[in-house]
């Protein structure tokens, strides 16, 4: 995604490190949601260190898998999941997990967003934007100012309660628990319990 412009507040404050902590968080499940780690970045996943917290290990869970994973058997599970013959086991889609189907009015209201807060779309990317990899992306922005500047805690929170909170929880637990997922197990603990922890700290920020 990319950003020209913001009509929200913007947060002038030097990062902290627990913002720092949230985006790169947000940009692993983007990453791992986009698209099947190749090698490398399975090489490098092997090297998260996880805690006794659940989403730690959920973490160690995925360094865990990550090790005895090949780039080929994720690649397979990666489009048994999200991809198939027609369609995948799961619909990575907010407008899918809200209405039934895809492109409906979630996706219409996110795009409306995004020009509120001056997010564009990049032409390069096929897939629409409430695509739970994009919309991931899209919060790490917000927190570190990577498409311009970075966005106040209750405009992320905005963003986040709007097109994220109704439905990405539901999404990982489906990916969790779902028929074809091994590598992606994990994957789907880690943003379901992380998805419970930005839920928690919106509401107590407010």
């Amino acid at each position: 995604m990319k950003q020209n412009a913001t009509a929200a507040a913007i947060d002038t404050d030097p990062l902290a490190e627990e913002e720092r902590l949230r985006a790169e968080m947000y940009l692993l499940l983007a990453r791992l949601l986009a698209s099947a780690p190749g090698r490398d970045f399975l090489a490098q996943l092997t090297d998260l260190q996880g805690d006794g917290s659940e989403l730690g290990r959920g973490i160690a869970a995925l360094a865990r898998v990550a090790g005895s994973a090949s780039p080929d058997s994720v690649a397979r599970e990666y489009d048994a999941l999200f991809i198939g013959l027609g369609r995948g086991e799961l619909l990575p889609y907010g407008s899918y997990y809200l209405t039934g189907f895809l492109n409906e009015k979630p996706l219409a209201r996110l795009r409306d967003h995004m020009a509120q807060i001056g997010i564009r779309r990049d032409a390069d990317v096929k897939e629409p934007e409430d695509h739970i990899a994009t919309l991931c992306e899209m919060m790490a922005g917000l927190i570190t100012g990577a498409f311009a500047q970075r966005l106040t805690l209750d405009d992320q929170e905005a963003f986040f309660n709007s097109h994220i909170a109704p439905w990405a929880g539901h999404f990982f637990t489906d990916l969790e628990g779902a028929e074809g997922s091994l590598f992606y197990a994990p994957v789907g603990k880690i943003g379901r319990t992380f998805m419970e922890i930005e839920i928690e700290a919106f509401r107590l920020d407010g």
